[in-house]
């Protein structure tokens, strides 16, 4: 049996390690994950009795089009119904949206680094995907990246804030892309990240949604609203977009509980505001660190930062690791030094932080 001749090369995903994994195999009894960008938090109360509700109803499918959580998420972003679609996760939809539009020869454009789902999923579809280097702060090289659309070009893809760098572009610098981009190129601003934003020159990509055809918006429940192991995310656009990605979509892709969990989520709004004020306090907590550390590092724009630890990134993964400590470390990133880290509790992070130090005393300078 022969697989696809373009798929043989593609790397299979490699998510954070577990933390029931590590205990097992390093006979650790503590162990906190930094690694996945997951709410520390958890999830809204209204979210888990949602759930609750639904425990004598298993044997029944989940509505197939989401109708209900539909109507909640286009009037929390003031979009129609039919401009909006659900996927087990934004990746999912990454995936409808290849699975839509790229055909063999296409080619699409990502930063580098960046989320590496962008890239998998075209490649399956059997289109070129073009890489424009991030800038020296981290950030998307927007410039470049209008400067290699060409006739083949179908998507770019912006993630913002980018993972893993956490950077990211401001209102002004997307609303200037907006205007170079040729009609028939689709942008997709993946914003899985988008909520916990404090910066005040985050782009409106609804209000953009309104003002260009060729915009798709993605968001997640995964990140801040604590619901990653339920799997739900949606994208936004024009109606006619939306139907494109609509119909490779297949039948009950999310789960009677994702969706409940989701609709309650949305309502409690004290429960998110909570986590954003703890994760920018956070993010302050681990700067500091770093600063008396003397560690550079990105801007942070998301739940997570990514930070020079001035000597092997793989050899401090590990030494955290053997101390209970799962961040995040990619050769693929192209950063050798660089880790990527989640943003805590205040505990955790005060913990992460004394790992840190002792490993670096034990990881010689590259």
């Amino acid at each position: 049996m022969q697989p696809k001749k373009n798929i043989v090369h593609l790397p299979v995903y490699q998510p954070g390690k577990p933390i029931d994994e590590v205990k097992r195999e390093l006979g650790l009894t503590e162990v906190i994950k930094l690694a996945s960008n997951e709410n520390p938090f958890g999830s809204s109360p209204k979210a888990k009795e949602a759930i609750a509700s639904l425990l004598d109803q298993t044997s029944i499918y989940p509505d197939g089009g989401a109708v209900e959580l539909t109507a909640a998420v286009a009037a929390h972003l003031g979009v129609e119904p039919n401009q909006v679609i659900f996927g087990a996760g934004s990746d999912e939809i990454i995936l409808m949206i290849c699975r839509a539009f790229l055909v063999p020869g296409d080619e699409m454009i990502t930063a580098w680094p960046t989320f590496p789902q962008y890239k998998h999923n075209a490649e399956i579809e059997g289109a070129v995907t073009i890489e424009v280097p991030v800038t020296a702060d981290g950030k998307h090289d927007l410039d470049e990246m209008i400067a290699r659309i060409s006739d083949k070009t179908k998507i770019v893809w912006i993630c913002n804030p980018n993972n893993p760098t956490g950077t990211m572009n401001t209102e002004d610098e997307i609303r200037a892309f907006l205007k170079a981009v040729p009609a028939h190129v689709l942008v997709v601003l993946d914003e899985a990240y988008a909520e916990y934003n404090m910066s005040g020159k985050y782009p409106d990509a609804v209000a953009l949604l309104k003002e260009h055809a060729n915009i798709v918006l993605l968001r997640t429940f995964s990140k801040i609203y604590g619901l990653a192991s339920l799997r739900v995310g949606y994208g936004a656009g024009r109606a006619e977009v939306i139907r494109s990605i609509n119909q490779v979509r297949e039948p009950f892709n999310t789960s009677s509980f994702g969706q409940k969990a989701a609709i309650a989520a949305l309502q409690d709004n004290n429960f998110i505001e909570f986590c954003r004020e703890a994760n920018a306090k956070g993010i302050k907590q681990l700067w500091a660190k770093f600063d008396e550390l003397g560690l550079p590092y990105f801007d942070a724009h998301g739940n997570f930062v990514m930070v020079d630890v001035k000597r092997s990134g793989s050899e401090v993964f590990q030494g955290l690791l053997k101390k209970g400590i799962i961040v995040r470390h990619d050769p693929a990133w192209g950063y050798p030094t660089m880790i990527r880290v989640t943003v805590g509790s205040e505990e955790q992070n005060g913990k992460f932080l004394k790992a840190l130090e002792q490993v670096l005393s034990e990881v010689a300078v590259s």
